[in-house]
């Protein structure tokens, strides 16, 4: 039986954050959380905390308090419980930073937890992830250029962890998928000067890379695409397929299609998703996105990127496998 999925455009009430790419949202109970972004490219928008209320699709934004970050593109952010954590990025003088946050969504509360000398180094464009404990920060582009080493946060500890690095045949890159699925860190693609379509796999047990053979309706390389775990599978939407020769100053070639990579078999299979529907968010990329569930259904929330006309996008879509075709 084919693997398939639907696309369903969220409506949108009150003050949004508007149009922008290369920011980030994740989902904590019933809302979702966004902070970052650009709508000029390398142009921070704002340091605001939007909330997007997931059951009647209304927008506010909180009074905050505590250590508010400076504004920034680039960033990442993954919730553990009722608190985001918030890592990196770049400013408005386009410098790299390496500042760890938290975010209360209780008290909306920001409190630093790292900086400096403390914790990974200086990147934006990397990515983020977090299973029920730590917090993994891997790759992205870095003061030196692109990195490949790989971070968690342990939230109880409250100490950050180096782990081995993957190896020479694990490029540097910008813009990878970034999972935790079965137990595991899974690394996708990515971008280090050309698009990369390879995939590794990180035990945490036993600090083991692997460089994972994969087969089936293998996706052609890419970067900055949305990425989400669900169960077994790590499913992928969109990206850049080939880059703008004006670099970030310009909009590559993007893809609108699904995929889903069995971490079990190592097998990928592309997901029929009415590309034709006008509920489907097409092509795009450097869109902010998380995993998390409406009305009890697991799913890849998306929001915002940027588009083949170079146009900032302020849409958002939710992706729900159907998951009886994928056991």
């Amino acid at each position: 039986m084919a693997m398939a999925g639907t696309w369903v455009k969220l409506a949108q009430n009150g003050t949004g954050p508007g149009s922008r790419s290369s920011h980030a949202i994740t989902i904590v109970g019933e809302k979702a959380y966004v902070f970052g972004g650009e709508f000029t490219p390398r142009v921070p928008v704002d340091n605001k905390v939007h909330v997007f209320d997931l059951k009647d699709h209304t927008w506010s934004v909180p009074d905050v308090i505590g250590d508010i970050p400076p504004p920034r593109v680039g960033v990442t952010m993954s919730a553990i419980g009722n608190t985001i954590y918030v890592f990196g990025g770049r400013d408005v003088e386009h410098k790299e930073l390496n500042e760890f946050y938290s975010f209360d969504c209780s008290t909306n509360e920001w409190t630093l937890l790292s900086s400096g000398e403390v914790g990974p180094p200086h990147r934006s464009y990397h990515s983020m992830t977090a299973d029920e404990k730590r917090v993994y920060v891997f790759g992205g582009c870095g003061n030196s250029g692109r990195l490949n080493d790989l971070w968690a946060y342990d939230v109880s500890d409250g100490e950050w962890i180096q782990f081995p690095f993957p190896g020479e045949s694990c490029l540097p890159r910008g813009g990878p998928g970034l999972a935790v699925s079965g137990g595991k860190v899974w690394v996708i693609y990515g971008f280090s000067g050309v698009e990369l379509d390879d995939v590794y796999c990180f035990d945490p047990k036993s600090e083991k890379w692997t460089l994972v053979e994969t087969t089936g309706e293998k996706p052609s390389p890419r970067s900055v695409f949305s990425t989400a775990a669900i169960g077994k599978y790590v499913i992928t939407y969109g990206g850049e397929v080939d880059p703008s020769d004006l670099g970030h100053l310009g909009a590559g070639k993007f893809s609108s299609q699904v995929y889903a990579l069995d971490t079990e078999t190592s097998v990928w299979t592309k997901l029929k998703d009415a590309s034709d529907s006008d509920e489907h968010p097409g092509p795009r990329g450097w869109c902010a996105f998380s995993t998390g569930e409406i009305e009890g259904n697991a799913g890849l929330l998306v929001y915002g990127g940027n588009s083949p006309t170079n146009d900032r996008l302020g849409d958002i879509s939710f992706f729900t496998p159907s998951l009886s075709t994928m056991i």
